[in-house]
């Protein structure tokens, strides 16, 4: 089944009471189980799982071609399930170029669970190899990465993580399953920001995890969940579970739209650089063509000169809003490095921009007016 298809009807079953083609929100919390706490209903209690909670994990574990999926409250919420699930003295693998507070889970967390840490560019199979160790448990890849869309080959980590007897994590929430399948290349795992381009319009927070196989992480990732409390809620499953049904259209006009721009982008005086993997100027375009269908709406650019004047062309943009984020029907501009903070590694004129599903003359119109 084609995926077009299986993001309208994954998850999507007709309601067996009432026959409701839109998926009903269970909100309840608890659910009568029998006098000695027996599952009668399938159900118990909301923080160990719940029917929309059940509905969207199916419909992601569908997209990715998956076995099982677990939803969280967040992308972080996901992402710290998964290390919080590994054993103490574990050794693992991280991008130099990465979200930022998978950055700050790293450097505040990990020596409480006692997790090793090596950061390396991903880019290279020959430096990741050279970082695995004994104890190497994970390696936690992005690709495209966030900010500076740096490309790993998937199959190429997944061979060396499973020779060395790690699991290979991919972070796909810039590609999304419409646009890129880690699961179908060798990853063990397919994480989600499920706020992005799966929820689709700004209005959900979530988080997924997609396992290639149930055995032999997704017991140890559900048990950090349940304990831990990080939960989809049933209304953020719900709004998620939507925004899948026009994911693969949407991902169409997103990676259309953000074509055109880097195109015109890469042609402008006032820009030193654009980071867009569909451009063939791109370092990691041919592994990008190899594994993704498209090259999705995310790029980041580098303004000729530095910090001032890349704010400044933020502060001058009339379509582009200035916000966090991404994968929303609007255009986001971003000045990475100060929204990174203290610590970033981001380079000080570099610009991340979400585009949107506006027209792209529009929104090229407005950066060169920005930049201007």
């Amino acid at each position: 089944m084609k995926i077009e298809t299986l993001a309208v009807h994954a998850g999507a079953g007709a309601d067996p009471v009432t026959g409701s083609i839109a998926p009903p929100i269970h909100l309840s919390t608890t659910f009568e189980h029998g006098p000695a706490t027996e599952e009668i209903h399938g159900y118990i209690y909301v923080r160990d799982k719940n029917p929309t909670q059940d509905r969207l994990e199916a419909a992601m574990s569908a997209l990715e071609g998956g076995e099982s999926a677990l939803a969280f409250s967040s992308g972080m919420g996901a992402t710290a399930a998964f290390f919080q699930s590994l054993v103490p003295g574990s050794h693992v693998i991280l991008p130099e170029d990465v979200y930022v507070h998978v950055r700050d889970l790293a450097s505040k967390y990990f020596a409480n669970w006692q997790i090793e840490c090596s950061t390396v560019d991903t880019q290279s199979p020959a430096a990741i190899a050279a970082a695995m160790r004994p104890n190497t448990k994970a390696i936690w890849g992005e690709t495209p990465s966030n900010p500076q869309m740096k490309i790993m080959d998937i199959a190429e980590a997944a061979k060396i993580a499973h020779g060395g007897g790690a699991a290979l994590v991919v972070d796909n929430t810039f590609a999304t399953p419409a646009l890129q399948r880690p699961l179908e290349l060798g990853a063990d795992v397919a994480m989600h920001s499920t706020t992005k381009y799966c929820g689709g319009h700004s209005d959900v927070q979530g988080g997924c995890l997609v396992f290639r196989q149930r055995a032999p992480l997704y017991e140890k990732v559900l048990d950090a969940r349940t304990i831990l409390g990080a939960v989809c809620s049933p209304f953020n499953s719900w709004l998620i579970l939507r925004g899948l049904r026009t994911l693969p259209c949407r991902m169409e006009k997103h990676s259309a739209n953000a074509m055109a721009v880097a195109k015109a982008l890469s042609q402008v005086k006032a820009i030193e650089r654009v980071f867009y993997p569909g451009l063939t100027s791109h370092p990691g375009h041919e592994i990008a063509a190899a594994q993704m269908k498209q090259f999705g709406g995310m790029m980041s650019i580098l303004v000729r000169g530095g910090w001032e004047e890349a704010v400044r062309a933020v502060s001058r943009v009339k379509v582009f809003r200035a916000a966090t984020s991404l994968g929303g029907v609007e255009s986001l501009i971003e000045h990475r490095a100060s929204a990174e903070g203290k610590g970033s590694t981001s380079p000080k004129n570099l610009l991340r921009l979400s585009i949107g599903l506006e027209h792209p003359d529009d929104l090229i119109g407005d950066l060169l007016q920005a930049l201007g």
